[in-house]
């Protein structure tokens, strides 16, 4: 699962992850972000034109093209295992693929002491940049661009805090993955292609745990400092 990420580092770190060429795109530089929730609005990237990439934005809550409402259920993370024949899930993951920048994200474990959730961040070593594996939708009756966040089995080390872990895809898998044209099943396949085993992570403040703060987005950098544990 995740239903929290942090994307801090400056859009130039970011940007050397992608082919963008857009002017708009290639000078973005976007507020840091440490505490990313469900459907706040966030930049992905699609396949763009003659082998580049496009930058879009959109709710992180897919809304599917057929939906005549936003929906209710959780759809802000999609399994991969059955994403391509789930219906909320399928036409996306047949031609709507995307990536999702970011450059850490959060998951909880229970406190034994007082059962209050204890949040953890989680990261690539060095901190660096890397995309999610996500699914987007364009739903034109309510004119909503949205997007989610494959999700995958736990593997070594995530495991140790939660079973599920999002899809993060390494770099040599971001174009195929992208192109409409690679088939369902190869598509499935570069899912495997991913940086799940290099995950570090390290307890943070429980001020994670809320999003709003008095009437304001809780968002600041300390979120994702390290805290002793005793």
């Amino acid at each position: 699962m995740c239903g929290r990420y942090t994307r801090y580092l400056p859009w130039s770190e970011i940007h050397r992850l992608y082919r963008l060429t857009a002017p708009a795109e290639i000078g973005r530089n976007d507020a840091p972000r440490y505490n990313i929730a469900p459907t706040e609005d966030v930049p992905f990237v699609t396949a763009g034109e003659n082998g580049n990439h496009r930058l879009r934005e959109g709710r992180w809550w897919l809304v599917p093209f057929w939906a005549k409402e936003a929906p209710k259920f959780q759809l802000f993370n999609a399994k991969s295992e059955e994403a391509d024949s789930k219906p909320s899930f399928r036409d996306a993951f047949k031609s709507k693929r995307c990536l999702i920048p970011a450059d850490g994200f959060y998951e909880w474990t229970i406190s034994p002491a007082d059962k209050k959730r204890d949040p953890w961040h989680i990261f690539l070593p060095e901190h660096r940049p890397f995309s999610f594996a996500g699914l987007w939708a364009y739903n034109s009756t309510l004119d909503i661009t949205s997007c989610t966040i494959l999700t995958a089995a736990a593997s070594e080390p995530m495991k140790q805090i939660h079973d599920r872990q999002p899809v993060i895809l390494d770099q040599s898998a971001y174009d195929a993955w992208l192109d409409p044209a690679t088939p369902v099943p190869a598509a499935k396949q570069l899912l495997d292609v991913n940086l799940g085993g290099q995950l570090q992570f390290y307890r943070v403040s429980r001020d994670v745990n809320a999003t709003v703060k008095d009437g304001k987005p809780n968002d600041s950098q300390h979120m994702i400092d390290p805290i002793a544990l005793l």
